[in-house]
């Protein structure tokens, strides 16, 4: 049996052996530096081509941004796609012996920039990628970004009075959520990305206040065709979380289709060199066309 921490770092090493790609074009939704889309124009050149919409992860936290996504987006551009790669506002550092160490999360930056982005991207996506047809969006999001694709895809069921509240169901053809910190109470139990989740929601009474607003666990049913594809391997986010996820999404009277993929991990999902990357494809595929 391969040694998991091994088989991760691996895994790890492979996809960020990718160059970043650059994109076609780049629009601002707001006026912070990490405000922006980036856009890939389907490279077949087809018109009206399904736009699908990544959230990169990370744990929520200032060193992972967007470029380490961008193989696996211009992967989905070969596949005929128009994409959208969007960056939000991520933790900051906080003290620690001999340094400082990353935070996960900024409460309620994060997802007023996730939100915004989404609001803003059918009038950017016709200004920058023409090529996209804005009645076929699916959302896609790696790690804490499907946390965010989940989220972001639940806003009509968000508490009343919340900020981020839609009045109606986002037009969406669904949601391939990729090995995503989806249930927040077992990804804590499990210490997944070494206490992401705690960082993002704050201390207990932040919270218990929190949660309801942010836990895609808690927004349930959403009435958005969702499927998560996970690592049976994955030792980063754990099948556990998603398989929780699933079982509140069935209580609250909701299919979400599951793949679960043998013999990968964390990594492989966003990484066009490996097999499970033209499994996402295919997902997205199911939904888009």
């Amino acid at each position: 049996m391969p040694d998991p921490a091994a088989r991760d770092a691996a895994e790890e090493a492979s996809v960020l052996s990718h160059p970043a790609v650059p994109p076609d074009a780049s629009a601002a939704y707001g006026a912070h530096p990490d405000q922006v889309v980036d856009f890939y124009a389907p490279r077949d050149g087809r018109p009206n081509a399904p736009l699908v919409v990544a959230l990169h992860g990370g744990a929520w936290r200032a060193p992972y941004d967007r470029q380490h996504l961008t193989p696996f987006v211009d992967f989905l551009a070969r596949h005929g796609y128009a994409v959208a790669n969007v960056e939000y506002r991520r933790g900051g550092d906080i003290p620690r012996q001999g340094g400082t160490a990353p935070v996960a999360g900024r409460w309620p930056e994060t997802f007023d920039d996730v939100a915004a982005a989404l609001d803003a991207l059918p009038d950017l996506a016709a200004r920058h990628l023409p090529a996209a047809d804005p009645r076929r969006i699916v959302l896609t999001g790696h790690s804490a970004g499907g946390h965010l694709a989940l989220w972001a895809a639940a806003r009509h069921v968000l508490p009343a009075g919340s900020p981020w509240r839609l009045p109606a169901p986002p037009a969406l053809r669904g949601v391939v959520a990729l090995a995503p910190i989806a249930h927040f109470a077992r990804a804590v139990e499990l210490d997944v990305c070494g206490g992401a989740v705690t960082q993002l929601l704050g201390d207990t009474t932040q919270s218990d206040a929190r949660s309801p607003h942010a836990d895609p666990s808690l927004l349930l049913p959403t009435g958005i065709a969702t499927t998560v594809v996970q690592g049976r391997e994955d030792t980063v986010v754990p099948p556990a979380v998603a398989e929780a996820y699933i079982d509140a999404a069935a209580k609250a009277g909701e299919t979400v289709g599951f793949t679960l993929l043998e013999d990968a991990g964390h990594f492989p999902l966003i990484d066009p060199a490996a097999d499970a990357c033209a499994v996402v494809a295919e997902e997205i595929a199911q939904l888009a066309w």
